[in-house]
């Protein structure tokens, strides 16, 4: 069997691969210098491709996968598969056959912190009373409504998908003393720490319920901008939002609007709208609005997963998934073709 690495893997992360697959495994990569692991052309992979059994990595090169016609399996290094989508790498698989799996929950702990961390620092107003203590200014009246903190304790948080990432969240809500409301496309699945579970269709009324929303759902056709001018007129104007999983989820103007106009306390996101011809223009990978700038928007850029253990774990749990695939066990990854996740 002859695996790709998409990427220009160091001599350590070559030897632990094949540590980990059998030894008559043939294991090849691009080589030359490289800024990141995001960065192998088609020309650097276009001879590995051609007779590739598996492809293992971050990025996929347009073209490579049409060429690779022998391809029985992509384990891609990634919990979302909506870049594969949009470019055909899902269709294509459910023509010809080869399986797609990613490392969902590898990065869910490290995620589940980050949103946490955006509750935490929006009702404390973290950022602005920094600021303040580093200009040493006073805030006054001491209890007034512009600079009181918010409380976690006895609140409501909803989280809008409750997977490896929502779960987590929730688990970490009820360390708050938190109600957690949950809410997802199978509704009878069952939940530790979510202390009621509903419906897509029960949305907007789980929305007016909620002192915080968690958005942790997939990027697909259903939820892409699925979140608007409705859901955002359903929450109380006291609440706050908070986007861990893709920009695109929400409608930008509508956002921007209740932002300004005290629809919406605050909103705070590690992720932000990406716009690209066929859906919108300009051409854009940052928020057209500047809702960024907001004096009552907190954000990271795509940073959530960045942190202690993050990477090795890639690199494991994607490994895995091609060891399972030649032992001939159940794919525990595995991506469904039709639902995009």
């Amino acid at each position: 069997m002859k695996v790709v690495s998409l990427w220009h893997a160091t001599d350590d992360e070559l030897n632990y691969i094949k540590k980990k697959l059998p030894s008559s495994t043939e294991l090849v990569a691009p080589k030359g210098e490289y800024f990141s692991r995001f960065e192998a052309s088609y020309s650097d992979l276009e001879r590995h491709a051609v007779d590739a059994d598996a492809f293992i990595g971050w990025t996929l090169p347009a073209g490579i996968p049409e060429i690779a016609r022998k391809l029985k399996i992509l384990s891609w290094f990634h919990s979302g598969v909506d870049d594969l989508a949009e470019t055909g790498v899902l269709r294509l698989a459910k023509e010809r056959g080869f399986k797609v799996t990613n490392i969902r929950g590898a990065n869910a702990v490290a995620v589940a912190e980050q949103a946490m961390m955006f509750v935490l620092a929006l009702a404390k107003q973290t950022v602005i009373k920094h600021q303040a203590m580093h200009d040493m200014r006073k805030f006054f009246p001491l209890f007034g409504d512009e600079n009181r903190s918010a409380m976690l304790s006895g609140c409501t948080i909803g989280v809008v998908g409750v997977g490896n990432i929502g779960s987590r969240i929730a688990k970490r809500a009820k360390a708050f003393d938190m109600q957690v409301i949950g809410v997802r496309r199978n509704r009878d699945l069952p939940a530790e720490y979510v202390d009621s579970m509903h419906g897509l269709d029960e949305l907007h009324s789980v929305l007016g319920k909620c002192d915080y929303v968690v958005l942790a759902t997939p990027n697909t056709n259903e939820t892409f901008r699925f979140f608007g001018k409705a859901e955002l007129a359903s929450m109380r104007p006291s609440a706050f939002l908070i986007n861990i999983a893709r920009g695109n989820l929400v409608e930008e103007k509508p956002l921007y609007e209740a932002l300004t106009t005290g629809r919406l306390r605050g909103y705070a996101a590690d992720v932000w709208p990406t716009y690209k011809f066929g859906r919108a223009f300009p051409v854009s990978y940052q928020s057209r609005l500047e809702l960024h700038r907001l004096p009552n928007v907190l954000g990271s850029n795509d940073q959530s997963h960045n942190a202690d253990g993050v990477l090795e774990r890639y690199i494991e749990w994607g490994v895995e998934n091609i060891v399972e695939f030649t032992a001939g066990r159940p794919l525990s990854r595995e991506i469904n073709l039709d639902l995009g996740y």
